[in-house]
């Protein structure tokens, strides 16, 4: 996720440097020749909506689940066998004797041991493959943004915005396209 926000993020932030290098030559202009004003168009659009709406962001979901299914079923079930352990041992302690009580922590701590492992090893897994899912898509989604920036004339097109008003909103488009480009 933040491999691929981060690519679209330096995408936007090129393109706000070239608008701002655009608008000081501009504003030079104007100063000159006020009748050589020209509107910059700005857009806007949600990333997140990208990712999560998109038939590709759902096909991305779909293939992960099933990749992931049994590994997320054994790291379930162990999870499983490490409460009921736990459990036991919670249980049986005040009538153990002093070798199996040791014996029995000491199972339940090397069980919670590997858990953790494991359960570490599939969500790092699982989050690297997301990330690359994601990045395909921004790829996509980026070639797409480029093209209808040029064909509408925009100048900038931003994301990330602490409001935006749904005019400048592209989004939709941009969905629109991605789901008939997959």
């Amino acid at each position: 996720m933040k491999t691929a926000s981060a690519t679209l993020t330096k995408y936007c932030a090129a393109l706000a440097l070239g608008w701002c290098a655009v608008a000081g030559a501009q504003a030079q202009g104007q100063a000159q020749a006020p009748s050589a004003i020209q509107m910059s168009r700005i857009a806007w659009l949600s990333p997140e909506r990208i990712y999560n709406e998109s038939k590709l962001a759902k096909l991305a979901g779909e293939k992960l689940a099933e990749e992931f299914k049994t590994r997320d079923k054994a790291v379930q079930d162990m999870a499983t066998r490490l409460k009921a352990a736990s459990e036991k041992l919670d249980k049986d302690l005040p009538t153990l004797a002093e070798p199996e009580r040791s014996k029995r922590q000491r199972e339940v701590f090397e069980l919670d041991k590997e858990y953790q492992r494991r359960n570490r090893e599939f969500r790092e897994d699982l989050n690297q493959r997301t990330n690359e899912e994601r990045a395909a898509i921004s790829e996509k989604a980026t070639r797409i943004i480029k093209q209808l920036a040029q064909v509408e004339g925009f100048d900038i097109v931003l994301q990330d915005a602490v409001w935006a008003s749904p005019r400048i909103d592209i989004t939709d488009k941009v969905l629109a396209a991605l789901d008939k480009d997959k």
